[in-house]
């Protein structure tokens, strides 16, 4: 069933939301009004619909869509972007601050990126238009350098990634001529070395990836990059047995998403649609495999980033219409 997206506009200006409504205007202008442009569906709810809170930080220097968000080290990595962006924004929670890391060699979009033993890795994605690559980076922020490391045996974009066991799970994702691939390859960072694992059941793409008690989750995506073929899908991976099941499905099919683990949950962020954007925020349970709803995003959008530090979730950038739009959205997210 299609849960239709409701785009946030404003909140009543009442003690400290008169703040919160002032930054949340800034990055309309960020956007050049592109808030309210295109098939995004409209409408006025208050921030604190559902459980947890959402608040505002400050906006990313650039806006993007398509980008890769990993946090490493208690900061948030921001990477690559349908806009050709090859700088790499890093994010401070502690000062609420940005600054600049070295520019990946090569600009790409639609790429997955994993913080894992105080390196960043950026893996996949298209590059020079819609061309599928298997280029994979590593950052080093300790030398503020990048490295090219072993390619990935499947070249892909729009794929997602998750860190498991000390090593880098790539699920999913757009090859060749538009098809997904059900391709499912783990990278071991000590040997710079891929193998190949069982294959994702639901081959797809624009889908995400996290970590719970030892399994790997894939979930939501679309069809052959098709968002009118959304999917709820949420299946765990084992590496024990090298098998996949079928768990709950995401209450809210959608694609385009980010998801994060805090406190032993997964939380689903955003999406796309033909008839607008979402603002859905969606957690599963793996113990009780459940999903609960919670506050919506103050503002809906796509092709975002989502990272956990400290107990908060930091939900940033991505496109607020459908296809080729753009925000510098920071938006936190206390459950």
């Amino acid at each position: 069933m299609f849960v239709a997206p409701i785009f946030h506009i404003a909140r009543s200006a009442k003690s400290g939301d008169e703040v919160i409504e002032m930054k949340r205007r800034k990055l309309i202008t960020l956007l050049g009004g592109g808030m309210l442009a295109g098939n995004a569906l409209l409408a006025t709810s208050s921030f604190a619909q559902g459980t947890g809170r959402w608040t505002i930080g400050t906006p990313m220097p650039s806006a993007r869509t398509e980008m890769a968000v990993a946090e490493m080290g208690g900061r948030i990595y921001v990477v690559g972007g349908f806009g050709g962006e090859r700088e790499l924004e890093v994010y401070d929670p502690g000062t609420d601050r940005w600054s600049r890391g070295a520019s990946i060699p090569r600009a790409l979009h639609h790429a997955a990126a994993v913080g894992l033993n105080d390196k960043l890795y950026v893996i996949g994605g298209f590059v020079e238009g819609w061309t599928p690559t298997d280029d994979v980076h590593e950052y080093d922020p300790a030398s503020n350098r990048w490295r090219r490391l072993a390619a990935l045996p499947t070249t892909r974009g729009a794929l997602a990634a998750a860190a498991l066991g000390g090593k880098i799970h790539a699920v999913g994702g757009v090859g060749w001529r538009g098809r997904n691939t059900p391709a499912h390859e783990v990278y071991d960072p000590a040997a710079n070395r891929w193998t190949a694992h069982a294959y994702v059941p639901t081959a797809r793409d624009h889908l995400a990836a996290a970590a719970i008690d030892g399994r790997l989750y894939a979930v939501g995506g679309r069809i052959d990059g098709n968002y009118s073929r959304n999917l709820a899908s949420n299946e765990a991976y084992d590496p024990a047995t090298d098998r996949w099941e079928q768990r709950a499905q995401l209450p809210t099919a959608r694609s385009g998403i980010a998801a994060v683990v805090l406190e032993g949950r997964m939380f689903v962020f955003g999406g796309e649609a033909p008839a607008g954007t979402f603002n859905q925020a969606e957690a599963y349970d793996a113990r009780r495999n459940g999903w609960s709803s919670h506050a919506r995003m103050p503002t809906a959008r796509h092709g975002l980033g989502a990272a956990a530090v400290a107990g908060r979730i930091y939900v940033i950038s991505g496109g607020p219409t459908p296809g080729d739009s753009a925000s510098a959205a920071n938006e936190i997210f206390v459950p």
